[in-house]
């Protein structure tokens, strides 16, 4: 026999003892749904209002429902800017109903895709009790939902989770973590004044240094059927969905989707989750090169991203066995309200003409008045916080554009051996910086009060603080190892290769 025909067969017996399992105490069914708006719709993510004229690539509702005999639980991935609260509450109101799986047991996140459905800034009849100066600045000159792509966007979420649960399968499950610290950066840097800025913008000789740090854990979950087909994938990673390739798209996120998808020979859904990155985008001010082009960048960030999904996934090891659990809360955070003399001021500008030029006065004068009105209407406002074991694996939500630093804080105080916070979820209160960012030394477009932006300044640190007390008070899981080898010696188990326990020949 040839050596390296002796060392295929080792290879295969080793490959053979890691054949699929014959039983599994853990279901997983995956699904998606097409919520890709329609051209002339608005698109969201701006201050202004904005057309969609063309058409990249689908969106989709993506969900992941494990169920473990007990108890189900359904993470959902959603290709769009935000969530809004009411569609939350509404779809799991439908799915309890459809399914008899409960709220508290279903977590749904936005990717922040800035290439998305009309689902903001301004609700339908948000605004309906206010004067009318502050009515046409919400109604004509903000970014606005749609409530016919709301009430779709609600019927295909509990679609997809109704799908997903007929569909479950006994499965293998493997998680782990990965690591890409190539295309994700922290957008806010310290200046030379003294203050932090978002994107003073490459080449600023100004700049020091970057404010705050990333995260560049790329968390994966995979699940493999009992015959040992791939049947969906969950990713979290943290990182603005602002590519924008250009017209109608779920961001990079599609090429995180074609790159699982390809490298595993796939067409498995890919369920994304949103890390903590409200002051973490693909731009690095601190770069000294041109910025890809939208296309280019697109496939950079979700191709790098997906790239390390697979890696993960080739070398996670498998558990059939996955205890479900969840905790959740839901606090009660009081707004910013702007001064008097803000809200004056604010209503000079807006009162007048918009001047041609640089609209940022007249932008954020009209978010002060819109932000005054809410502030008198509801002045505290729901934040749930909602946590969900699946084995090792624990989500931590938050409904907030979330600083970095605090899904690295609930990382660090998690008993779980993967813990994946997960922004945008389950509404929608804006950005929440650290306290740090309010102080002599913070600053930024983040830092600034507007109808969408406005919590009190330890709204982070509250979230974080419940995130991980909700976290801990779910037994913790051990982390998955691959199974030993057998022990060296006795009864011809691990003697070595004869072919190789020589010592060298000379002649």
């Amino acid at each position: 026999m040839r050596p390296f025909f002796a060392l295929a067969c080792l290879l295969t017996v080793s490959i053979h003892a890691q054949t699929p399992a014959a039983s599994s105490d853990i279901k997983a069914g995956f699904a998606e749904r097409d919520i890709t708006p329609g051209i002339g719709m608005e698109q969201p993510g701006g201050y202004g209002k904005s057309y969609h004229r063309t058409f990249h690539d689908a969106c989709k509702v993506r969900v992941a429902l494990f169920d473990d005999g007990k108890k189900t639980a359904v993470t959902i991935g959603l290709d769009t800017l935000v969530v809004p609260r009411q569609v939350v509450l509404d779809a799991r109101a439908q799915i309890e109903k459809a399914t008899g799986i409960k709220g508290d047991a279903v977590l749904i996140c936005a990717s922040h895709s800035h290439s998305s459905g009309p689902v903001g800034m301004v609700m339908p009849g948000e605004y309906d009790t206010a004067s009318d100066l502050v009515k046409k600045l919400a109604y004509e000159e903000s970014s606005c939902a749609d409530p016919g792509y709301l009430l779709r966007l609600t019927h295909e979420i509990v679609a997809g989770v109704v799908a997903a649960n007929q569909s479950k399968v006994p499965v293998q499950l493997g998680c782990g973590f990965g690591h890409e610290d190539k295309v994700a950066y922290n957008r806010r840097l310290r200046m030379k004044n003294g203050q932090t800025w978002s994107h003073p913008r490459p080449g600023n000789p100004d700049i020091i240094e970057y404010a705050g740090p990333i995260d560049p854990q790329v968390g994966v979950i995979g699940a493999w059927d009992m015959q040992g087909q791939l049947v969906g994938v969950v990713v979290n990673y943290a990182c603005h969905a602002t590519t924008n390739p250009g017209g109608i798209s779920a961001n990079w996120i599609q090429y995180l989707e074609k790159t699982i998808q390809g490298g595993m020979d796939t067409h498995a859904p890919v369920v994304f989750l949103q890390g903590a990155c409200g002051d973490i985008t693909q731009v690095d001010n601190l770069s000294p090169y041109q910025n890809p082009k939208p296309e280019e960048w697109s496939k950079l960030v979700g191709g790098r991203i997906g790239a390390e999904a697979i890696r993960v996934l080739l070398s996670m090891p498998k558990f059939t066995a996955a205890p479900i659990d969840t905790r959740q809360e839901v606090l009660k955070i009081k707004r910013r309200p702007p001064s008097a003399q803000h809200v004056q001021k604010s209503l000079e500008i807006a009162s007048k003409a918009r001047a041609p030029g640089d609209p940022t006065d007249y932008l954020f004068a009209k978010e002060i008045l819109m932000l005054d009105h809410l502030n008198r209407v509801t002045p505290v406002v729901d934040c749930e916080v909602q946590c969900i074991k699946v084995g090792p694996v624990c989500f931590v939500s938050d409904p907030a554009e979330y600083f970095v630093q605090y899904g690295l804080d609930i990382k660090k105080g998690s008993q779980h051996a993967f813990t994946f916070p997960c922004e945008l979820s389950n509404g929608i209160v804006g950005y929440v910086p650290t306290e740090e960012a309010f102080g002599p030394h913070g600053g930024g477009y983040e830092t600034r009060l507007t109808a969408y932006s406005n919590l009190e300044i330890t709204a982070g640190t509250q979230m974080a603080k419940k995130g991980v007390e909700l976290a801990n008070q779910m037994s913790a899981e051990p982390k998955p190892e691959p199974p030993k080898a057998p022990p060296f010696g006795g009864a011809g188990k691990g003697v070595p290769w004869t072919y190789g326990s020589v010592p060298p020949e000379l002649e």
